[in-house]
């Protein structure tokens, strides 16, 4: 669908297109379309859906981002296609009605449904990540073991003006989504300001905590406000003021994912857990293991999930402070996005491939370019 039949000149300048509103059934929305420097396209849906668009649909995505009229883009396309009038009419307005469909639908799978090509996550060339996970600190709330979190390699953390300008290159650089995390990012007072900044900025913001803080209706309404996305609730099964939390923040306009870490203690709970995050309505489930050791179990907790019909999400961030990462979410068959698709930014600025990865030091986001680190992927 939308192939490219025809040879085309002076494509559209390499640039990242941000587009943000309501559809007509008022569902909220957030685009953002990175051109690439041959003309192809990645659109993303609302941060969790990425689409590969050959050049046409690159080029019909960024006219109705930009609010072109049809009349102004096919006037504009065919200046450069040899095409007829009425098939690029066809096929721009084929290409809005599933845009605005999946807009409408956001469960439905493009695959069988729009018509529109996926390719196997992770295996696109990219020019910049799609994401970018930020330690804001590894500060832990009290009672929690300081080993939680590898304070050890960190001696300072960002003050608020330079993470302000790390998120400001980095967004230049076209990477159109930040998720807040730690350590626990709600440690830092700061942490509203930066989320409203991003959002200034026109990123896509999240946030992984363990939410008690959200308990309260104050600190909550502000990070409503300050135009948060979604949320990765960490949650303590074992602890009834962290489901009260859980209670707090689901009814809101606000898409929670709540991740739920596998451990031998927690095995017992986890078909009441299961069952207690329907019964409250979560909108999607992350799960992952704190050792290779529970894999049989992960997948046990999957089909259960499935079965309750809630959602899983995968290849989302996990807070240090609860899970030191062994990455069993991803199924075998799919590439790591690990320093291609995320990378990692830990409190005092030093970039990873993915948080654990020390080892892999890439440079530091004060100091070095975000070309020259991603280079070193």
């Amino acid at each position: 669908m939308f192939r490219t039949l025809f040879r085309r000149q002076n494509p559209p300048a390499a640039k990242l297109y941000h587009l943000s509103g309501e559809t007509a059934l008022k569902r909220p929305y957030r685009l953002h379309l990175r051109l690439q420097e041959d003309g192809s396209g990645i659109l993303i849906v609302n941060a969790s859906l990425v689409l590969h668009l050959n050049h046409t649909a690159a080029e019909f995505a960024s006219s109705w981002m930009r609010g072109e009229s049809e009349q102004e883009t096919i006037r504009q396309m065919q200046r450069r296609y040899r095409v007829s009038r009425e098939r690029l009419q066809q096929d721009y307005r084929l290409f809005v009605e599933r845009i605005q469909t999946l807009l409408e639908s956001p469960d439905l799978d493009p695959t069988t449904d729009l018509g529109l090509e996926r390719l196997t996550p992770h295996t696109a060339p990219l020019k910049a990540p799609l994401r970018l996970d930020c330690a804001l600190t590894y500060r832990l709330p009290p009672g929690v073991s300081p080993d939680r979190a590898p304070s050890e390699r960190v001696r300072r953390e960002l003050s608020t003006e330079e993470w302000r300008t790390l998120l400001a290159t980095a967004w230049a650089f076209g990477i159109p989504h930040v998720v807040f995390t730690g350590g626990e990012p709600t440690l830092r007072p700061d942490l509203i300001d930066l989320i409203a900044h991003a959002e200034a900025l026109g990123m896509v913001s999240g946030l992984c905590t363990d939410g008690l803080r959200l308990a309260g209706r104050d600190y909550l309404q502000s990070l409503l406000q300050s135009g948060l996305d979604h949320l990765l609730f960490l949650l303590t099964p074992e602890e009834e003021r962290s489901w009260q939390a859980l209670q707090t923040v689901t009814p809101e306009d606000l898409f929670t994912t709540v991740h739920l870490t596998l451990t031998p203690q927690r095995l017992p709970l986890l078909e009441q857990s299961l069952v207690r995050l329907r019964q409250i309505g979560a909108n999607a489930l992350s799960l992952s293991a704190i050792s290779p050791d529970l894999r049989p179990s992960l997948e046990t907790a999957r089909q259960r999930a499935a079965e309750l019909g809630l959602s899983l999400k995968f290849d989302l961030p996990v807070p240090y402070s609860e899970f030191n990462p062994v990455h069993l979410e991803i199924a075998d068959e799919i590439p790591p996005g690990a320093g291609k698709v995320w990378l990692y930014v830990e409190p005092d600025g030093d970039v990873l491939p993915a948080q654990g990865m020390s080892d892999r030091v890439l440079g530091n986001a004060l100091r070095q370019s975000w070309a020259e680190i991603y280079g070193r992927t």
